[in-house]
């Protein structure tokens, strides 16, 4: 989580919405990036899209059945459901998102029958660091 953290203070210095991911992948190491929707004029550009992207780039296939995601806020329902539909095993995540988050605090995509994959979800996990840098980005942009 503190290399995702990392990258979340790289999307703040970069004046992006202060969130970092990486997906520790086993075979291929760690792919971390940050929101980069700014510089990339893209809405898709969250950091966890960015990582799952990469990790599938590198690898040469859509699953990532044996990797880890770490990201510093809960997911929102675009990036939830590219690791479900990736098959992300493990997510683990800082600060809950009450605007957007899809794993537990506007909705959850863990509670959709029929998936045929459910991850295991581990929430609040240092949230503080991340809740501190967002309400400062927040308060500096107000």
């Amino acid at each position: 989580m503190a290399f995702a953290f990392d990258e979340a203070v790289k999307a703040f210095e970069a004046d992006e919405v202060p969130v970092g991911a990486v997906l520790v992948d086993p075979s291929r190491g760690r792919f971390a990036d940050h929101n980069r929707t700014r510089e990339l004029k893209s809405p898709s550009a969250h950091a966890e899209s960015l990582v799952i992207g990469a990790a599938c780039g590198e690898r040469g296939d859509w699953r990532l059945e044996d990797c880890t995601l770490y990201t510093t806020l809960e997911p929102c329902l675009m990036c939830a459901g590219l690791a479900v539909i990736a098959r992300i095993p493990r997510i683990v995540f800082g600060a809950r998102d009450m605007r957007f988050g899809a794993f537990g605090s506007v909705t959850d995509v863990l509670d959709m029958p029929g998936l045929n994959h459910y991850p295991e979800v581990v929430a609040d996990f240092m949230p503080e660091l991340s809740a501190d840098l967002l309400k400062e980005f927040f308060r500096k942009h107000r």
